[in-house]
């Protein structure tokens, strides 16, 4: 099987239409009726949309309106998670190279295609090799071809990761505002304890232990509430787009991360509120 991305619908207007027309289908019957059927295999996306099923006879020509030929759906394909087919709205369509050929009439020519290498063969090697061979054509190893075609996805990854670190200090500040306020709050307790006999080490350990508690206990909440928020993008847009790739993942690694910062926050945050306590008199923080 050859894929045929000649018969893209926005690249050729491929004419798929269910081979039982009627006396006014623009559809011409097949060339030639007597030959043995073809079979060809489509995309899910196609396969939904036309309300096609494995099985079916339909008319594949290489323009709406033009002779086509009668083909059978031997298997409907799933689309794989390549970010860069996401946003196209493009229905495929493979069949057998021979058959391309005389579909179209463009006998041994074709746009692009792919060469598979051993394992210990070096890429670049052998598409120098390919290069050094004969004018007419360029050979590029998958790393380069995949580099260029994830441009743009590299450009949204720098620029999440610049939201995500301006996030992060704007929450750090956020947290160390929080955190000063409540242990002011409890200013009188603290002068209380200092006057029973509380050292300041006790007092510091306390408020850097419930800081921790917190942040561990919003930590928790906010990989969950990622965990459902993801879920539920995935959900959405790969049934929009029906395509198996994941938009928005909560890996493991996320999570550790997560935590981590989140209890070095609330450390960091805690000691600070703790050593602004404790440097006040007893007698200064019970009013006195």
């Amino acid at each position: 099987m050859f894929p045929l991305p000649l018969l893209r619908v926005l690249a050729l207007a491929a004419a798929l239409q269910q081979s039982t027309p009627s006396a006014t289908s623009p559809i011409a019957p097949p060339r030639d009726s007597g030959a043995a059927i073809r079979s060809i295999t489509i995309d899910e996306r196609l396969a939904a949309a036309a309300g096609l099923s494995v099985g079916d006879r339909v008319l594949l020509a290489p323009a709406a309106g033009a002779v086509g030929d009668s083909v059978v759906i031997a298997a409907i394909t799933r689309r794989g998670a390549d970010p860069s087919e996401v946003a196209r709205s493009e229905y495929r369509v493979r069949l057998h190279l021979d058959h391309l050929e005389t579909l179209t009439r463009s006998g041994d020519r074709v746009g692009r295609f792919a060469v598979q290498s051993r394992e210990e063969a070096d890429p670049s090697a052998v598409s120098a090799a390919i290069n050094e061979a004969a004018f007419g054509f360029r050979a590029y190893p998958a790393a380069e071809v995949a580099v260029e075609t994830s441009a743009t996805f590299r450009v949204v990854n720098r620029f999440h990761r610049a939201i995500g670190v301006i996030t992060i200090v704007a929450s750090a500040i956020f947290l160390l505002c929080i955190t000063l306020l409540k242990v002011d709050e409890r200013r009188r307790d603290v002068g209380a304890l200092r006057l029973i006999g509380m050292s300041r080490s006790s007092v510091v350990r306390a408020v850097v232990l419930e800081a921790s508690l917190v942040s561990l206990i919003g930590s928790i909440m906010g990989a969950g509430l990622g965990w459902f928020a993801s879920w539920v993008v995935n959900w959405y847009y790969q049934g929009v787009y029906a395509t198996p790739l994941r938009f928005a993942i909560v890996t493991p690694s996320i999570v550790v991360f997560a935590v981590t910062l989140s209890l070095g926050l609330g450390v960091i945050a805690g000691l600070l509120a703790a050593q602004r306590l404790v440097r006040r008199a007893p007698l200064e923080l019970i009013g006195r």
